[in-house]
Parts: structure tokens; C-alpha cells; sequence
């Protein structure tokens, strides 16, 4: 009696799994449909963040523009004050002489030039104006300084209710005057001039 084997059926490996990138939509029940992979649009997203680079620069240079040519005000200081002659007469009424130099230091903190018409510098002593003196016209240059001298001489000026104090000044040897210095001009930049007072 002859014996027969039976032989196995052949097995297949299972299908291997979609790529992880790809996303697929189901099938409807019905025909004429494409299924289609979903692709990602690196490219746009690229282009909108180079456009907002360049948005923040341009804010950033035009903000430093305005920064650097924004006109200031100069500087202004009394760098030096010397009381060459003092004299206080008496009659007929109480009054002083005084002769003093001073030197007052223009500062141009600009990027362009400074004309000046004129420094205008009074003096006062104890909230009492004695008198003021006006310099003659200068120029100071971009981010530059001048120093502008000036002598005052004022004669006859009435102080009878500090007489006692500028007395007690005198003898200790330091008077404190009061000054205010005021200057008139105008800053140019290429060809426009933009008025200017200013005063410390």
C-alpha cells in the first residue's frame, strides 16, 4: 500500500507598511478616485521668514537714522568766571562797580555744524539781575566745541538790600554770582537750517 505527504501550503511574507511620511485619505465607495500623498510647503515658510528679517533690519536702521540726525540742543557751560575789579560806592546813593571776564564753552553734540549768531551771557547776584554782555557770531563744527570769551563791565548797579551780604562775601573772599547763558543760531544740515535758542 502506497502512502502519500501532503504538502504544505507556501507562505508569504505580509506586505510591508506605507511610508510614515505619506498620509492617505480613506476610499469612499465609489469609482474614479485618486488618492494623493499630502506634501508639506517648506519653501513658502522660508520665504516668510526671510521677509520678516528683513522688516525688523529696515525698522532697526530707520529707528538708528532718526537717532543720529535727530537735532539736539548744544551744550552750554561757564568754564571760567573772574572778578578782575569790584567797587561799591556810597554816595549819593549805595551802589557797586563790578568788571568781570568770562569764558563760556559751546558744545556741538550733532553730527552737523553749528552757526551761532551770538552768545548772550547775564549776570545776577543773589536772584538780582546786574547786567548781560552779547559775543560776536562763531561756527562750531560737527561734534565739536568753541570757546567764546566775553568782559563785563557794570557800573552804578543799585544793590541796596545785599549791600551787607556782598560785604560778608567780599570778606570771605567768594561772591556768588548767578549766570545764564543764551545762545542764538542755527544748525545746517546739507541745505536746510533749522533755528535754534537755547539756554543753560
Amino acid at each position: 500500500m502506497a502512502t502519500s505527504k501532503l504538502t504544505p501550503p507556501r507562505q508569504f511574507p505580509p506586505p510591508p507598511p506605507p511610508p510614515a511620511h505619506l498620509y492617505y485619505a480613506p476610499i469612499p465607495n465609489n469609482d474614479h478616485h485618486f488618492v494623493l500623498p499630502y506634501f508639506h510647503n517648506h519653501h513658502s515658510e522660508t520665504q516668510q521668514g526671510s521677509c520678516r528679517i528683513y522688516v525688523t533690519t529696515f525698522i532697526i536702521l530707520i529707528a538708528a537714522f532718526v537717532y543720529v540726525f535727530w537735532p539736539s540742543d548744544p551744550n552750554l557751560k561757564i568754564t571760567r568766571l573772574h572778578l578782575k575789579h569790584i567797587h561799591i560806592r556810597t554816595f549819593p546813593i549805595i551802589a557797586i562797580d563790578v568788571s568781570m571776564s568770562l569764558t563760556v564753552k559751546v558744545r556741538n553734540v550733532d553730527v552737523y555744524s553749528l552757526d551761532y549768531k551770538g552768545v548772550d551771557v547775564a549776570i545776577g547776584y543773589r536772584g538780582k539781575r546786574l547786567g548781560h554782555v552779547k559775543s560776536h557770531k562763531g561756527h562750531v563744527r560737527a561734534l565739536g566745541s568753541s570757546y567764546v570769551d566775553a568782559e563785563l563791565d557794570f557800573n552804578g548797579v543799585k544793590i541796596l538790600t545785599d549791600v551787607v551780604q556782598l560785604l560778608e562775601d567780599l570778606a570771605k573772599g567768594t561772591v556768588p554770582f548767578d549766570t545764564v547763558a543764551v545762545i542764538n543760531g542755527q544748525l545746517g544740515l546739507l541745505f536746510f537750517h533749522i533755528p535754534l535758542r537755547v539756554r543753560n
